[in-house]
């Protein structure tokens, strides 16, 4: 790597951009940035124009000679890059919106990255991911890849898969939270428990244990029934789990797997949103204009608290601190998206799974977690199942693939009805999808119309 460091971010003009500089200005000592490229696309112009100026704003007050680029032009931004990071959403916010809305017209869940949502967020991603790796096959191949994008697993998956692409990491702020939150349960400091996390991106469990390997994973547990603090996501409903299954299984599930194992009471919860206030994504889209509208301020150069209202708070730790371990061969423990290599036996070696690992120089170091329960077993095998189907579907356009995915996926009740929601999601998200153009001429000319209103008025194009 050159002297200093070059990092282009796809996405730039994101909200969560001032977080990332954050990070960046506290680990100066350890990763001397040189310059940061933030990279968007026109429909993006105007945030990415915003943010950048405060990303600047940012440095110019740290002790620190770094230039922030502004640009449009991906290849421009990648040429040279010491590492590249991915956060981008296509079709902004308005698209997971329609995630969200259609399913949940016909009473199911739709979500970020779970169910009918995820899946169709992955078809839209996938494809960019894969146009980014071979650019980053001809300007910058040294560089690493760290993929914050959701589904950050299925994204991650594509890059090692269909990319063929190794120097990649896949990040979520899910952990971060958890080691953030737990240690205090129990009155202790992060340093002082160790954590195993595996399973896959938004669909992991952990253990953790004191420096003297006891066992205080159900010792966590208990405090969480005290009523004290879980460290939820923002974006998920915080009821508490069935003790039962917590007792049986003896490991920690993520936030995110009230989706499963308590679909009903979840469900019912997202669909009075729908009903009310608005789906996670109109919330958020509020809460993303009063973040602009903070960064437009001349003054604004620090991270303002009004960031941790967003789902992915803290992300940045993970990110920052996985490039920093990378370029400083650090060896710090992380929880990352990875290829699994024996990690979790219960899925192959050369699939990517969500585990804790060692990161320096040569990437990621998985630590061995081994077999999961027989129930947790269950759930995860047909979970990367879906995903590998989902994936598939998004890099070859096949219906019948993406229909096979939806039909195995937990979130999804399988039937006619599935099928119509499939179908009017492909056509709400024609103009992300080029590698579904035939079957979405096909829906059209079946007469296929979003129902869900708001949905259907949404116009991608004028955002």
């Amino acid at each position: 790597m050159s002297a200093g460091v070059k990092i282009a971010t796809i996405g730039g003009g994101s909200s969560y951009t001032p977080e990332l500089m954050e990070g960046f200005i506290k680990r100066y000592d350890e990763l001397p940035v040189r310059e940061i490229w933030l990279v968007d696309i026109e429909a993006g112009r105007e945030k990415v124009e915003i943010v950048g100026a405060m990303a600047q704003r940012m440095w110019d007050a740290s002790p620190y000679d770094v230039k922030v680029h502004i640009t449009l032009d991906r290849e421009e931004a990648l040429k040279d890059a010491d590492f590249v990071t991915t956060q981008f959403r296509v079709g902004l916010l308005e698209a997971r919106i329609k995630d969200e809305r259609i399913p949940a017209y016909y009473g199911m869940l739709g979500q970020e990255t779970n169910g009918a949502g995820g899946m169709f967020k992955a078809f839209r991603t996938v494809p960019i991911i894969l146009e980014i790796v071979e650019d980053m096959k001809r300007l910058c191949p040294d560089a690493w890849l760290i993929n914050f994008a959701n589904p950050s697993g299925m994204v991650t998956e594509a890059v090692v898969r269909y990319g063929k692409w190794d120097k990649v990491i896949g990040l979520c702020n899910v952990p971060v939270m958890a080691q953030m939150i737990e240690p205090e349960l129990l009155g202790k400091e992060a340093d002082e428990l160790i954590y195993k996390f595996a399973g896959l991106n938004h669909f992991h469990w952990h253990k953790v244990t004191d420096l003297k390997g006891k066992d205080v994973t159900m010792d966590i547990v208990e405090k969480m029934y005290a009523g004290d603090e879980t460290g939820m996501p923002k974006n998920i409903h915080d009821i508490p789990f069935p003790r039962e299954i917590l007792e049986q299984m003896k490991m920690i599930p993520c936030g995110y797997h009230h989706y499963y194992y308590q679909e009903e009471e979840t469900l019912a919860h997202a669909l009075e949103e729908y009903k009310t206030i608005g789906t996670r994504a109109q919330q958020v889209k509020q809460t993303e204009t009063e973040l602009f509208e903070l960064y437009k301020d001349p003054n604004l150069d620090y991270k303002p608290e009004q960031l941790g209202q967003r789902g992915g708070a803290y992300y940045s730790d993970a990110a920052c601190e996985s490039i920093a371990s990378i370029y400083a061969n650090k060896n710090t423990q992380l929880v990352v998206s990875t290829k699994n290599d024996g990690a979790v036996p219960d899925l192959p070696a050369d699939c990517v799974v969500e585990v804790s690992a060692y990161i320096g120089g040569q990437g990621a170091r998985n630590v061995a977690f081994g077999e999961l329960p027989v129930a947790e077993r269950g759930w995860l095998q047909v979970m990367k199942a879906m995903e590998l189907l989902t994936i598939e579907a998004a890099v070859t356009g096949d219906y019948d693939t993406a229909l096979q995915a939806f039909t195995i996926n937990p979130m999804v009740r399988s039937g006619k009805t599935a099928q119509r929601i499939m179908d009017e999601l492909f056509i709400a998200h024609k103009d992300h999808l080029p590698n579904f153009k035939e079957t979405i001429a096909r829906l059209e000319k079946d007469g296929i119309e979003v129902q869900d209103e708001v949905a259907r008025e949404l116009d991608l194009e004028k955002v």
